[in-house]
């Protein structure tokens, strides 16, 4: 099976951080975006990191900077579109993405969402966790599972829809996956495998992690 391309997801304002660069904190000596980078390469073809303002910040890590093509911060779906556009210049089929604040995601991420994705026309999976009890969250699928929709299995070939879906307005990521068939990867185990850093205390939480 053909290898996707990988996105990091940084292109958010870490609003509840106070602001600033959230992926070039230090967690256990090195950035969350360094662990994030060395997570994900060997499960994808290459990694390109979506983030905006100036690129030279990110030099030391060697990656490809896609900053959105659609203004205003409009969400992560911002940051797929400019991963997919990335991934048709290198003629490839599709991407996965993963949030730039996310450490300990799995490390077979990428091919148990192509698993799942095995018979769509076009591959477009969410990765999932089972609801804990009395949990609500907003991205709760009619199946119950949490989504998490900045880990994700994208199709180049929906890239001009998905544009044309943004200008519209479109900001929420299951609006648009539902309307495509998206499916979702179920992933269980011990602790939160999508467990992000958001606050100084999620950072201090992950260092206990570690």
């Amino acid at each position: 099976m053909t290898r996707p391309l990988g996105v990091i997801l940084a292109g958010g304002q870490a609003t509840r951080m106070g602001g600033g660069d959230k992926s070039l904190l230090p967690l256990g000596g090195q950035s969350l975006l360094a662990r994030v980078s060395v997570r994900l390469a060997p499960q994808v073809g290459a990694v390109a990191l979506n983030a905006n303002g100036d690129p030279l910040r990110f030099s030391a890590y060697g990656l490809t900077v896609l900053p959105d093509s659609i203004a205003g911060f409009p969400g992560p779906l911002a940051g797929v579109l400019a991963g997919l556009d990335w991934a048709a210049e290198q003629g490839a089929q599709s991407i996965v993405t993963v949030a730039a604040d996310t450490p300990f995601f799995p490390f077979d991420l990428v091919d148990r969402l192509q698993a799942v994705a095995e018979g769509q026309t076009h591959p477009l999976v969410l990765a999932a966790t089972p609801r804990a009890a009395g949990e609500k969250t907003k991205s709760m699928s009619r199946s119950g599972l949490i989504r998490h929709p900045t880990f994700g299995l994208w199709p180049v070939a929906l890239r001009d829809d998905l544009r044309s879906a943004l200008q519209d307005g479109l900001t929420k990521v299951v609006i648009w996956t539902e309307r495509h068939g998206g499916r979702e990867a179920l992933f269980e185990g011990p602790g939160d495998p999508f467990f992000n850093v958001n606050t100084p205390q999620d950072l201090q939480a992950a260092e206990a992690m570690l």
